[in-house]
């Protein structure tokens, strides 16, 4: 959940390791540091609260060097403080690590360090690694790492240095992702490619439970024995253009505008209009093969990926007549859960290092299923344990509360349903064609939908005084609901509940008058009367509705009073199998972003970096 940055080569660390921690601000932090080689010594500079803190520090007591470490601590040991920021040292200050991570047994571990004498002096278990590599130093960081990191229990990204080493850094991982940046003269380590993307393409994922040793002109990765390890150098094809704001006040808005281009490109090159297939290739046979034998899907996913795979249940039974569900991956593997030899578990993960999600997948596999993930990193950990990775192309996603990873995400699994119910035959080649011309044009309906910006920016002038809020849909729109419910809390801080409208009745009604808006998801298609028979009971009430309709619906405009708000967005017509609204979540979700967005812009929140929220959730 916390940055980490190094550096060797030629050119000054410090600016380079404060800039990496910047781009690497949207993951959630409070304090920060960095550890630079000077002279024959170490170096360290640190800060509680926000990035600038530390970089005042630095001008007013500047360090330099050509090797170094930095770090964006998010707490789980100890306060945010200065003697608990990273990077932390050992007694003689010659060693400092940065740790991503928690190290579960730092109490037994710290237990035996302080009857050999040693002085602690932060309350976080990262201290003890510092103590325990330097322990075992004989003049090869490398080995007192390796050393150190068998006694390690819980999960852990680190790297270290040491001032008598001062041409390597040394890494090693057991959960956090851990990534290599390849430049021409000068390698470095980072928790996120985004850190590296100004100075690199060229990466490699560090595997578990090995260790990573770099120098200005070398990487060189080894077992816990010494023995070394291939790996395989990615390319990530992301323009570094694409993670700065373009212009917008805000990543989060920056990033909606962008759902039409993230959708067109997830989808481009996967379609076939004129047969109504899916090609989904890129996965390789033996994939392909796993996805044509499903008998089940099981979706694990973890917030906003988890309301994408409640959407996803929709497709499969719908399009591919396959059975689905949809778990919490932080639940999944708590419960005993019943997994089948035919069951094919699709992991959704943004970052594809969410902690949960791939001790889920774990879980399952070792239960028999097969495993396909669904992410926006190539290389990250879920496509290398999946059978089968199916790669959306939404391009960084800054913003904490995720928008456009969650439609990119969304649309894999309609071409996944897809390409599922053609190869089961639950879909005719007209019918495939149909849906297929309809997800064609789902790119530009979002760019119509998003239109809708300006008049939900003046709702939200009223709007962001209410202290709670309801959403309602029905059916593909619940998970919907869901979605909108949960960006009003992430980035606003106010209370909002999401439920499937035919549930009112069994309590929530309770919670209406005039005080309460409810946003209502109203396009056509199933249930549309059922859920306008629903606001009405909320008129009965005097609450204040927010409908979001389609364009041109009159019969709802006759239902609501002048107190209500309307939101258009264009239909998404799919005249096929009665299910002519499945693809509507496309447009529906984002107005429901937009107003989370305008209501905590109105209320003064940080949007881009809400509270105690951070980007990806690598820790349990």
């Amino acid at each position: 959940m916390c940055g980490i940055v190094g550096y060797v080569g030629p050119r000054d660390a410090t600016p380079i390791l404060v800039d990496g921690l910047r781009r690497l601000e949207y993951r959630g932090y409070d304090s920060a540091g960095v550890a630079v080689i000077a002279g024959n010594g170490i170096e360290r500079r640190r800060a509680p609260g926000k990035l600038r803190n530390l970089e005042a520090v630095l001008e007013t007591s500047p360090v330099s060097g050509h090797i170094g470490v930095g770090h964006t601590r998010w707490a789980t040991h100890g306060r945010p403080s200065e003697e608990n920021a990273h990077p932390h040292s050992d007694v003689s200050g010659r060693l400092v690590v940065v740790h991503n991570g928690i190290i579960e047994n730092y109490l037994e571990l710290k237990e035996r360090l302080v009857a050999q004498g040693v002085v602690f002096e932060t309350e976080t278990d990262t201290e003890v690694v510092a103590h325990l590599v330097a322990s075992y130093y004989e003049g090869s960081l490398e080995q007192a790492t390796a050393r150190a990191a068998g006694e390690l229990r819980g999960i852990y990204s680190l790297v270290l240095m040491h001032a008598g080493e001062p041409d390597r850094l040394v890494a090693t991982r057991l959960g956090p992702p851990l990534v290599v940046g390849i430049g021409e003269d000068a390698h470095f380590f980072a928790s996120d490619v985004q850190a590296l993307l100004a100075h690199t393409r060229r990466f490699v994922f560090i595997p578990e439970r090995t260790i990573a040793v770099i120098q200005a002109g070398s990487l060189r990765i080894v077992d816990a024995q010494g023995k070394p390890e291939p790996f395989r150098e990615e390319t990530i094809l992301w323009d570094p253009v694409q993670a700065e704001k373009g212009g917008y006040r805000h990543f989060m808005l920056k990033e909606i505008h962008e759902q039409p281009r993230a959708v067109r490109d997830t989808l481009l090159g996967r379609m076939s209009l004129d047969t109504g297939d899916v090609h989904l290739e890129e996965m390789g046979p033996q994939a392909l093969a796993v996805i044509e034998k499903a008998e089940r899907i099981q979706f694990l996913a973890c917030g906003t990926s988890w309301h994408a795979g409640l959407v996803g249940q929709f497709f499969m039974e719908q399009l591919a007549g396959v059975p689905a569900s949809t778990d919490y991956a932080s639940e999944f593997r708590y419960r005993d859960p019943v997994v089948s030899k035919g069951t094919l578990v699709v992991a959704i993960s943004q970052s594809g290092e969410t902690a949960d999600t791939l001790a889920a997948m774990r879980e399952a596999r070792s239960r028999g299923a097969s495993v396909l993930a669904i992410t926006n990193v190539a290389g990250s950990q879920v496509t290398r344990e999946a059978d089968g990775a199916l790669l959306t192309h939404a391009g960084p996603e800054i913003g904490v509360a995720s928008t456009k990873a969650f439609t990119a995400q969304v649309a894999a699994i309609a071409l996944l349903a897809v390409f599922l119910g053609r190869r089961k035959g639950a879909l005719s080649a007209a019918a495939g064609r149909n849906l297929l011309a309809s997800l064609a044009r789902v790119p530009q309906l979002m760019d119509h939908a998003l239109s809708c910006a300006g008049l939900v920016e003046e709702m939200s002038r009223s709007l962001f005084k209410a202290t709670d809020f309801l959403f309602l849909g029905r059916g593909v729109q619940y998970p919907i609901a869901l979605e909108g419910a949960l960006k009003l809390k992430e980035i606003s801080y106010i209370h909002a509940e999401g439920y499937p409208a035919g549930e009112m009745k069994h309590g929530p009604i309770a919670l209406i008058d005039e005080s309460l808006p409810v946003v209502a998801l109203i396009p056509r298609g199933r249930g549309y009367d059922k859920i306008l028979s629903n606001v009405q009971e909320v008129k009965a009430r005097g609450g204040r509705v927010v409908a979001v309709i389609n364009v041109g619906d009159d019969h709802v405009r006759k239902v609501l009073g002048k107190d209500d708000w309307i939101i258009e967005v264009p239909g998404v017509e799919v005249d096929v199998l009665g299910v002519s609204e499945i693809f509507s979540p496309f447009v529906t979700v984002i107005p429901l972003q937009l107003l989370a967005y305008h209501v905590a812009l109105r209320a003064g929140r940080d949007v881009d970096q809400p509270r105690n929220l951070a980007k990806s959730v690598t820790v349990e």
